[in-house]
């Protein structure tokens, strides 16, 4: 049985896909789908995406368009369209999942509420030294004590956001605090992203548009972030950060000012 649909973002990086679902394979909580939101990979890499399917013990259906250019938005809409659950979670395609990161979001969902986790940046070298194998083992989480000296003397960060617990009193006091959305880690009732209409696909380069806006709007509406800070954790694979333009700034400066939840620009047209 399908209780939500995880939402992977995701262009042509093959390698760390298959690492992503690598993690997912190792999920407490199986009744899950995966949607893989594709950018607009080249041809190969689709052919490549539907061999890999038939490995995994999970549904996974690959959702794509041609590539035009950052439209990670619109790409994130279809996905939502084409979802079987009334739960998401979005995921990036970079972003290797604890074995509890499902349980986390789906055992903490409540009505009017948009749950955030945070994420482990892991560095060039401990990235290369992963594969899909060491994933599916749980390399990660059973030698955690590498990633912190890697954070303490190498390049690694925020490896504090790693530590898992199920300590209520230590969750409570990490967690008090209110945090913002971050897109490559965050679930919501179906219903309540489809009430904003969305995604605005009008962002057409990376942050902002994808995490920030979303918050904004959904707040708007009286939905509540909440953080989930070391109980969905997740690691960020290295890579070259995208640049962050001047114009998603100065768009959410103006959907700030209209303040109003739904867009136009979204799902429905």
């Amino acid at each position: 049985m399908i209780k939500s649909s995880v939402i992977i973002s995701f262009y042509k990086n093959l390698k760390y896909l298959q690492m992503v679902l690598a993690g997912f394979e190792r999920q407490n909580n199986k009744e899950f789908e995966i949607i893989i939101a594709d950018d607009g990979s080249p041809f190969e890499v689709v052919a490549e995406i539907e061999k890999m399917s038939a490995l995994h013990s999970f549904p996974i259906l690959h959702v794509w368009h041609p590539d035009k250019g950052f439209r990670k938005n619109k790409i994130l809409n279809k996905a939502i369209e084409a979802s079987r659950s009334p739960y998401l979670i979005f995921i990036d395609g970079d972003c290797v999942p604890h074995s509890k990161f499902v349980s986390g979001h789906v055992n903490n969902a409540v009505e009017y509420t948009t749950l955030t986790g945070r994420r482990v940046n892991l560095s060039q070298k401990l990235t290369e030294k992963l594969s899909p194998v060491k994933v599916r083992i749980g390399w990660l989480e059973h030698h955690f004590s590498r990633v912190v000296l890697d954070g303490l003397f190498g390049d690694s960060f925020d490896v504090e956001k790693g530590f898992y617990t199920e300590n209520e009193t230590i969750l409570k006091y990490f967690n008090k605090k209110k945090r913002g959305i971050v897109g490559c880690n965050f679930s919501l009732h179906k219903k309540d992203i489809l009430k904003i209409n969305g995604f605005d696909e009008r962002y057409e380069a990376a942050s902002v548009g994808e995490d920030s806006d979303i918050q904004f709007r959904l707040e708007l509406l009286g939905i509540e972030i909440r953080s989930l800070n070391h109980i969905a954790v997740q690691y960020h694979l290295d890579h070259k950060l995208q640049p962050r333009p001047q114009e998603n700034l100065d768009l959410f400066a103006k959907v700030r000012e209209e303040a109003r939840a739904f867009t136009q620009f979204g799902i429905v047209k």
